[in-house]
């Protein structure tokens, strides 16, 4: 099920256009694949699958982020502007606290001793010093991004059926019970119908002879 034009709009102001996309240099390798129309679609899985390959992208240590979500956006069939768009997560501003916290978990995931008290927290002696720190650090990139890739899937796919099925609770209200097909919609989201034959949120004073429960 498509999500609200409300949401769709917000995706066209803030999501790159289709012909940004296609028109960027760094994705040109993927050629005519760019025109594949399974990469702009909106639906729960595309966007849940998207959500996971940007924000798994975002944590890997390395130049060409971008590539490599549109890459597997690409493989997976997942929205493609919000892959790329995700990565951007990690940016000059906010690489130096998200990867010194990368670097410290994955101190704590191996069991070995923090950085020495003169340790300065900058993008440059976080790349300069990789030598040293990149066992721990890598570590905590990958544990970083598998955590964040899996809270986005499922964040958003929790999301969107919350969103759906406060949907059709709205357009529930006032509906008669003899809708079959509303009915069958209703219980395999966990509906219920009440005892006197009248929909959930069914104003008291609409009456139906209807007496039939959605078990």
């Amino acid at each position: 099920m498509d999500i609200s034009n409300h949401a769709k709009k917000a995706y066209k102001k803030y999501m790159p256009s289709p012909e940004s996309i296609k028109g960027n240099k760094n994705l040109r390798f993927l050629g005519d694949k760019l025109h594949d129309p399974n990469l702009w679609h909106l639906n729960r899985r595309s966007v849940s699958a998207a959500f996971a390959i940007g924000l798994f992208a975002a944590w890997i240590p390395t130049p060409g982020q971008m590539m490599i979500a549109a890459a597997i956006a690409l493989y997976f069939s997942a929205n493609l502007p919000i892959s790329v768009a995700l990565v951007w997560i990690t940016n000059p501003s906010t690489m130096p606290p998200m990867f010194y916290f990368a670097y410290r978990l994955g101190l704590w995931s191996l069991h070995q001793p923090p950085p020495a008290a003169d340790f300065e927290l900058s993008l440059e002696s976080l790349t300069s010093g990789l030598s040293d720190i990149g066992g721990p650090f890598l570590m905590g990139c990958l544990i970083l991004g598998i955590i964040s890739s899996i809270v986005g899937y499922f964040g958003i796919r929790l999301f969107w059926r919350w969103h759906v099925v406060k949907q059709w609770r709205a357009r529930s209200v006032g509906a008669p019970c003899y809708l079959t097909k509303f009915r069958d919609s209703c219980r395999r989201n966990s509906f219920t119908y009440a005892a006197n034959g009248r929909c959930p949120g069914r104003p008291a004073s609409v009456s139906t002879t209807h007496k039939t429960l959605l078990r």
